[in-house]
């Protein structure tokens, strides 16, 4: 997975408290959910604290089989001039494994990442088209 994401770009991921995760229902109807999240350089992890965590339907739908989500990490920095920032990621995710995690020990799922797309991560205001993405795809 080496150069999945640019430096820049990990320090954006590292410097974000929430983002937004969907994942599929067993009618194939995607669910988003906010929520924390960790990145690690490689994986994103999402998950809580206690035994509900495994009741959300986050978790119940990775446990079901349908593994592939989607993740979005966004902000908006200024209205005037409008600036706003994103990185979208594909990704497959495994199991809830017990772990120490960002609310505290729990259970997380471990998602990697196979294709991002990042806008504007400089900053700069929009201007008289949309910020350009830079499209990342993970390489086996």
């Amino acid at each position: 997975m080496e150069g999945m994401f640019t430096d820049e770009e990990i320090a954006y991921l590292r410097s974000q408290p929430l983002a937004r995760l969907a994942t599929l229902d067993e009618d194939g109807q995607p669910d988003v959910v906010p929520l924390s999240f960790e990145f690690d350089g490689t994986y994103f992890w999402v998950g809580g604290v206690g035994e509900q965590v495994l009741r959300t339907r986050k978790f119940r739908n990775i446990a079901a089989g349908r593994r592939k989500v989607s993740l979005v990490v966004d902000d908006l920095v200024s209205f005037d001039p409008f600036i706003a920032r994103a990185i979208r990621v594909y990704g497959t995710a495994e199991d809830p494994v017990d772990r120490v995690g960002l609310v505290g020990p729990g259970l997380y799922c471990r998602i990697t990442p196979t294709a991002s797309w990042a806008w504007n991560m400089a900053g700069e205001p929009a201007g008289s088209t949309w910020y350009e993405p830079r499209r990342s795809q993970r390489t086996p």
